[in-house]
């Protein structure tokens, strides 16, 4: 049995797509590719979970309705929802689809996502997910500053 493997090196920008939608799917590898991103798809909910395990996306856009008739039962995003954060912190979660209001701040805590994009706004989509990787970075900034600083200072007291 033949495995592809698709290696990511320390300058690729690895993304992650969850998508039901064909034409969505591709307008999103499109954005992502424009931004100089290493795309990955999901076909399935396991599928999603076992790529998430193994890589640290900076980027997972996730379909409202990815394997699912209601956004209830999209299994992707409540494995997301349920993840401590220490194991989602390096990405930003986008969730894409209809019944949102693109960069709605409490539609965004709800579904505990980043940021949500209406599916009507698909040709902004990589100015889009530049804003919402900028916003998460700049929300997280002072986090990874103080925690660089914890790991490259060592301990003197006492010395």
């Amino acid at each position: 049995m033949a495995t592809n493997f698709d290696f990511i090196s320390a300058t690729d920008k690895p993304a992650l797509l969850a998508f039901s939608n064909p034409e969505w799917l591709e307008a999103a590898k499109t954005a992502l590719n424009t931004l100089g991103f290493k795309v990955h798809t999901a076909a399935t909910h396991g599928d999603f979970l076992i790529r998430f395990n193994q890589v640290r996306y900076q980027v997972v856009i996730v379909e409202e309705l990815f394997a699912a008739t209601t956004l209830a039962e999209n299994l992707t995003l409540r494995a997301l929802q349920t993840m401590p954060m220490s194991q989602r912190r390096q990405a930003t979660v986008i969730l894409l689809g209809d019944s949102f209001q693109t960069f709605t701040p409490m539609q965004a805590f709800q579904q505990s996502v980043h940021a949500v994009i209406n599916s009507s706004e698909l040709f902004l989509l990589p100015q889009l997910i530049e804003k919402a990787v900028a916003d998460n970075a700049l929300f997280l900034h002072s986090f990874f500053e103080v925690q660089a600083r914890a790991y490259a200072t060592p301990n003197t007291e006492g010395a």
